[in-house]
């Protein structure tokens, strides 16, 4: 068994790039290239797709990676108590986020952390809902930020309750509404948010059997507020999203008050590593002295 050969396969599939990976590890990618190989060879089976698309995985790649990302995983988890031992921290924490996470509170999450943890890594793995419970699940992150709703059967941290509004141009005769009804939003070309199949807003168009004229389907927050200043359509964002919004657009309060509940979400938190303990509690601590709760 080779460590080395696990941690190159996991970061592979993880960046989707073989040079990548050779320059994330400090390897060349020949070194790489050999790695994949090599496993290939010592299990008998191929473990990577190559194509115009990109590198995927195949079947028996996808059976063999949770455990490989496993064994990393209480590799990491073994160095880090036999360091905690011996009085020394060190380690690595990686964390599932979302843009509106990240922009907003990891920063000074982060910043805390690293002056009082020095030797302790932060790596952070950025996407929708879905590809954070599958991060999770598949042990690429320690932990992750998502929905309520959109997460899996894991362990949960409940944080914060965040307002959905919807969000439309300066010139909209909606504007002057301090409250918009949900069927308000069918009359007008809608610009969807793609958090994931299992989004609040998704669950929210169902629970009430919208039928939305959606023109578009963006992910990133910003391009969506910039689409709606320019008169393309209307959106719905979370008051998290939209703490610094663009000026050109204006904000609206919804029919029901609808929310997200940001939680924090693992396998098992009793299963962490002690890095990974030690930056779950900083983050409780510092949204408790932010006033972030629910």
């Amino acid at each position: 068994m080779s460590l080395a050969k696990y941690e190159v396969f996991s970061t592979v599939v993880e960046l989707g790039s073989l040079t990548r990976t050779a320059e994330k590890l400090g390897l060349t990618q020949s070194a790489v290239s050999h790695a994949i190989a090599s496993l290939e060879t010592e299990w008998g089976f191929t473990l990577l797709t190559r194509g115009r698309a990109g590198i995927g995985l195949t079947p028996n790649g996808a059976r063999v990676l949770k455990h490989v990302r496993d064994v990393i995983q209480r590799s990491e988890l073994l160095k880090q108590e036999v360091a905690s031992i011996q009085g020394l921290e060190t380690g690595t924490v990686r964390i599932g986020t979302f843009t509106s996470i990240s922009t907003q509170w990891l920063p000074g999450i982060m910043k805390r952390f690293q002056a009082e943890h020095p030797a302790i890594e932060i790596k952070l793995l950025e996407g929708d809902y879905d590809e954070i419970n599958d991060w999770i699940t598949s042990g690429a992150v320690d932990f992750g930020f998502v929905s309520l709703t959109a997460a899996r059967p894991f362990d949960i941290i409940p944080l914060t309750k965040d307002n959905l509004l919807c969000i439309v141009p300066d010139e909209s005769p909606y504007r002057e509404m301090t409250v918009m009804s949900l069927a308000q939003l069918q009359a007008e070309p809608f610009i969807m948010p793609k958090w994931g199949k299992e989004s609040d807003l998704l669950r929210i168009i169902k629970i009430n059997r919208l039928s939305l004229n959606i023109k578009y389907e963006v992910l990133e927050d910003q391009a969506i507020m910039a689409m709606v200043k320019n008169g393309l359509g209307i959106s719905i964002l979370p008051a998290m999203v939209l703490y610094e919004a663009l000026d050109g657009i204006h904000m609206i309060g919804l029919e029901g008050d609808p929310y997200r509940t940001i939680v924090l979400a693992a396998v098992s938190f009793k299963q962490l590593s002690p890095a990974a303990r030690k930056f779950k509690k900083h983050i409780t601590a510092w949204l408790s002295e932010q006033q972030v709760s629910l």
